[in-house]
């Protein structure tokens, strides 16, 4: 398992980037087939609670992707934070393979399938009013395996193309409770 820590308005100290790696290498005891991790580690100022230090985490794990994010005031804390929360994430997914695999045992995943990646570009470049732009590439999947996506990377939309019908997708968490499926035809 590769665990690549970035810093954006703080210097990575020794000290942090061990135990940032002490506390994610536990994760391997969850689940063996994490094959690399992206930290980020970001300082910044809130109105409320003055200097916030944020730890974002991203994990690829059989060709999903997990992600977790938390900010506090201290590092160490947030980095606590976002590891139990990532665990939590990864004990979902683990338990979702299996009941899957048991339900459906000739639907098995034969390998790692690819999922939307997400990477960010410049900012700005657009106008004004647009603060970030992401470019997807979209893979074929089931509306469940959009749902477990979306769950896993902790959003409230995930676009995808459906792998029955080979048309664009997005799954979505609906205010009332539930999930929404916008279907789009051409």
């Amino acid at each position: 398992m590769d665990i690549v820590i970035k810093g954006r308005n703080i210097e990575v100290t020794e000290a942090l980037e061990s135990y940032i790696k002490k506390k994610l290498g536990k994760l391997d005891r969850f689940f063996s087939r994490i094959s690399d991790i992206q930290v980020v580690l970001s300082t910044g100022n809130s109105k409320s609670s003055g200097t916030t230090q944020k730890v974002e985490v991203t994990a690829r794990i059989n060709g999903k992707i997990i992600r977790a994010q938390e900010s506090t005031s201290d590092m160490y804390a947030s980095v606590d934070l976002v590891v139990d929360k990532l665990e939590r994430r990864i004990k979902t997914f683990k338990g979702k393979l299996l009941d899957r695999s048991r339900s459906k045992p000739s639907e098995r995943i034969e390998g790692p399938e690819e999922v939307i990646q997400i990477e960010e570009s410049e900012e700005g470049a657009l106008s004004d009013r647009i603060v970030r732009r992401k470019r997807l590439n979209i893979t074929p999947m089931s509306v469940e395996e959009a749902l477990l996506q979306m769950e896993l990377l902790g959003h409230d939309f995930f676009i995808f193309i459906n792998a029955d019908t080979s048309e664009v997708n997005v799954v979505y968490a609906r205010k009332e409770g539930g999930y929404g499926l916008i279907e789009v035809t051409s």
